[in-house]
């Protein structure tokens, strides 16, 4: 994603960084990301896209919402690709996408509440589901594959409670991990029916804490599957992710995706920083 730092996006606008900053405070646009050092990072489409508005001559508001409505027309194109059962035009879709935000929020506001609206016109159990969820594992499997390696040395045991790919839960799950990897996070997801050598798994990679994602999977089995890895490397933290609080556990991450990708690694820090008990028995 091309992206502007604060003096350059001002310069762009032709405004004052003072005056860019509170767009951003009383607007929420353009969002910008911060960069490792805290410092503002504007996408540059976004940007653009504003400047196109405010050439019109319309007010600060009726730029924003034109600006807002010229980026919001990329969800409407990917959902149009994938009831086409086009990959090309999907993949073009958010490539265009990537280009206006980061990956996060692009996966956030564009690609899994287009899933969410395939799913909404067509059910879960239609060929338009099961090609766009086939189209958005390939893409965020991609998107895994092109993500620096982990930075840090904190590691994540995932496990995958979701039924197969045709689950909604499983572009959530699969957009968790991306989140993370992009964190510096290290991340080892494996299906939570596997139980069988869990323990060895746990043993090469050292995670600090398990995640248990989808709700796929009985308590039983997932009881099973967090005291082998107990067994194997100690009491560890137990989180849920898109699967409802139970007598296993009750410690729930938030349902947004980067929210609960912010509140692991929150749980990762602190689980480094000191030794843990396990959250939840």
């Amino acid at each position: 994603m091309h992206c502007l730092k604060t003096t350059e996006a001002a310069a762009l606008l032709d405004v004052a960084p003072s005056t860019l900053r509170a767009w951003e405070r009383r607007f929420g646009f353009p969002m910008p990301q911060r960069s490792p050092g805290g410092h503002r990072a504007y996408a540059h489409a976004e940007v653009a896209a504003l400047r196109t508005a405010l050439r019109d001559g319309v007010s600060v508001a009726a730029a924003v919402m034109r600006a807002r409505a010229m980026v919001a027309a990329d969800s409407d194109s990917l959902v149009r690709a994938l009831s086409a059962y086009d990959r090309e035009r999907a993949d073009r879709a958010m490539e265009t996408v990537v280009a206006l935000r980061s990956v996060e929020r692009g996966v956030e506001e564009v690609l899994l509440p287009s899933l969410e609206m395939v799913v909404a016109r067509n059910g879960v159990e239609s060929a338009g589901w099961a090609f766009s969820a086939r189209w958005a594992a390939d893409w965020l499997r991609r998107a895994t594959r092109l993500t620096q390696p982990p930075a840090s040395r904190v590691a994540v045991m995932l496990g995958d409670a979701s039924r197969d790919e045709l689950d909604l839960d499983a572009p959530y799950i699969r957009a968790l991990e991306v989140f993370c990897m992009r964190a510096g996070i290290k991340v080892v997801r494996l299906s939570a029916w596997a139980v069988t050598g869990i323990g060895d798994v746990a043993a090469v990679h050292r995670p600090n804490l398990i995640v248990l994602a989808g709700g796929q999977v009985d308590d039983d089995i997932v009881a099973c599957w967090a005291q082998l890895i107990a067994r194997s490397v100690g009491p560890l933290p137990l989180v849920l992710y898109r699967r409802a609080p139970t007598r296993l556990c009750s410690n729930a991450l938030p349902p947004a995706t980067s929210e609960a990708q912010q509140r692991l690694v929150e749980l990762a820090d602190a689980a480094t920083a000191a030794p843990v008990r396990q959250l939840a028995r």
